[in-house]
């Protein structure tokens, strides 16, 4: 099986959820923040997001609601595929099991990749409101992994930040990062999909020499 990240992996939603994250803090009197800048901390693990991003030791109430309001308006405006994703997913889909592990909403991600006309790709989608810990923790691959009793050393997953490359290393499975998201990991990651479509026809041994 192979399991992908969404936002900033398959999917460039980069000027939609810093429009997003904007809209809250507007509205919490907060000044806008350039998007650049919140796209290099948006998976940062290291970082207290709440804190980074609304200035609070946790999500308040009003900033889940204010985003989920502006998120669930806006989802599909600004965003597209990146290029050469459609053709990878239609090649190795003949080949592999695919999923999806978002720490987005499951709802917000079946409403985007219907509206990318990728949604039939995927056997499986799990989003952070699912499970009781969005990565870096690794419950939604492992429920992924547990519904359709795939060995570790056959699952991947493709991820562009460091929150997926902990997340898959908790769930003991291996883990490809792409440097076209939201994340520049410069040499320790794959620059094309045209490079990780060469690696994953040649799954798992082509991975492990990673």
């Amino acid at each position: 099986m192979i399991i992908f990240d969404m936002d900033g992996t398959l999917v460039n939603s980069g000027t939609m959820i810093a429009n997003t994250i904007n809209f809250v803090r507007k509205n919490i009197g907060l000044e806008e923040l350039k998007k650049e800048c919140l796209l290099e901390n948006l998976n940062n693990p290291h970082i207290n997001s709440a804190q980074f991003f609304y200035g609070t030791t946790y999500f308040t109430d009003k900033q889940t609601k204010l985003f989920e309001e502006y998120y669930n308006e806006n989802c599909i405006k600004d965003i597209e595929l990146y290029e050469g994703i459609k053709e990878l997913l239609e090649e190795i889909g003949q080949k592999y099991r695919l999923a999806i592990a978002t720490n987005a909403s499951d709802i917000f991600a079946h409403k985007i990749l219907s509206h990318l006309d990728i949604s039939h790709h995927f056997d499986e989608v799990v989003g952070a409101n699912q499970v009781r810990n969005p990565k870096p923790k690794p419950d939604m691959l492992l429920k992924i992994i547990d519904k359709y009793q795939i060995d570790k050393d056959k699952t991947v997953l493709i991820g562009d930040s460091h929150k997926d490359f902990f997340a898959a290393k908790s769930a003991g499975i291996d883990s490809i990062l792409v440097n076209w998201g939201f994340s520049n990991h410069k040499n320790s990651a794959v620059n094309t999909t045209e490079d990780l479509r060469d690696i994953l026809l040649m799954y798992p041994q082509e991975i492990t020499n990673l």
